[in-house]
């Protein structure tokens, strides 16, 4: 598939939103048929979780899986708002961090939510960031055949990636999300006030993901960003929804397009497979965070995308002055610690799970904006652009 995905006007139609002057909830659609949810995206939605949530419960009561991190800073106002609308709830919490979208741990959320006699029309609620989205989702997602859950994202990152599209799952030490389900929420809430709690590196590695939008299928995006991404990262509120809200419009027009990546959803991966063997190659460790992992990789196929004559030769340094100016990490210089060699990478490559008969497939561009699948990608032009980028 060699044609460029270009947005609908419903997944980017341009908003322009005053703050002083909002005064309604933004609400997203995924078409999914009888699977179909909203997405939610407000300030000031865990003090109303429970007034929101309740309608979808058949028991008044649920089981809250989230990490330490979160929990120390925002469990018990999510469980006074759950209270506040009638939903009983007990916790769930394990360690902060990649290392826990594991076996061991599966095992042991799968075990904690037995132990709380969650039924299979109950509803856990997925309480983190891209981890424990993609653990509570794939733990509901075999928990009793299948039990029903509900994201409220804390990150970034999560907010605008992993939270909408069903995609659940753990590490395999031979690659990132080897092992795991397609399993649709129910609702997705997204408060942007969690937000501010969030270090810089955390937002800045979210916003990788944001800026993937922009590069992927929407130019316009993507010059928005480079005006107003600085005043995002400096907290304003809605530069922020906005952001948030474009780019869960993009996910959900291609999801409910393509559910299971047979056609234009494969685009999301924009500079991730790159990213995954990154991540392997550090361990999955604090090295290197997915959304620093993303953006590398995004730098790193629009190098391949030049290399191969594809786009303008001077697109990709446009790309990386954007992340430069927003103190993100951008190349392999940026990651510290030692690398592997670039055969070593592209042996990390091949355990992509996008990979098909050994080969993987690679997100090239056009120009910004106009992205599209590769296949055909010559292994000794990939070899050169990480021999070129490890110098």
């Amino acid at each position: 598939m060699n044609t460029p995905w270009r947005p609908s006007s419903r997944a980017f139609a341009r908003v322009e939103i005053s703050w002083d002057d909002r005064d309604m909830t933004e609400t997203v659609p995924v078409a999914l048929g009888e699977r179909s949810y909203d997405v939610v995206i407000d300030t000031g939605l865990l003090p109303e979780a429970g007034s929101r949530l309740a309608p979808f419960f058949r028991r008044s009561r649920t089981v809250v899986v989230t990490d330490e991190t979160v929990a120390s800073l925002h469990l018990a106002a999510l469980q006074s708002g759950l209270e506040a609308g009638g939903i009983e709830s007990e916790a769930v919490i394990v360690p902060a961090g990649e290392g826990s979208k594991s076996w061991p741990m599966l095992e042991r959320v799968v075990e904690a939510l037995l132990s709380h006699r969650v039924e299979r029309d109950d509803l856990i609620v997925a309480f983190g960031g891209g981890v424990i989205g993609d653990l509570a989702g794939f733990a509901a997602a075999i928990l009793r055949r299948g039990v029903g859950f509900i994201q409220i994202p804390t990150s970034l990152l999560a907010q605008v990636d992993s939270s909408v599209g069903g995609k659940t799952g753990i590490n395999s030490p031979l690659g990132k999300n080897l092992i795991g389900a397609f399993h649709q929420p129910r609702h997705v809430l997204i408060d942007i006030d969690i937000l501010d709690t969030l270090s810089d590196r955390e937002f800045l590695s979210g916003y990788g993901e944001v800026v993937k939008y922009g590069l992927l299928g929407d130019a316009d995006f993507f010059d928005w960003l480079e005006t107003e991404g600085p005043r995002l990262r400096d907290g304003d509120k809605s530069g922020r929804i906005e952001a948030v809200r474009r780019s869960v419009k993009a996910k959900a027009d291609i999801v409910s397009r393509d559910e299971k990546e047979h056609g234009d959803r494969a685009l999301l991966n924009l500079g991730h497979t790159f990213g995954h063997a990154l991540e392997a190659a550090t361990g999955y460790s604090d090295r290197l965070l997915h959304g620093e992992g993303v953006a590398v990789g995004m730098g790193l196929a629009f190098d391949l995308s030049a290399r191969l004559g594809l786009c303008a030769q001077e697109t990709p340094s446009r790309v990386a002055a954007h992340f430069a100016d927003m103190g993100m990490k951008r190349s392999l210089a940026d990651i510290p610690g030692d690398l592997p060699d670039a055969d070593g990478l592209i042996e990390l490559m091949a355990q992509d799970k996008k990979v098909v008969g050994g080969v993987p497939a690679f997100i090239v561009c056009r120009a910004i904006g106009e992205a599209f699948v590769e296949r055909d990608v010559p292994p000794e032009a990939v070899r050169a652009v990480l021999q070129e980028a490890l110098k």
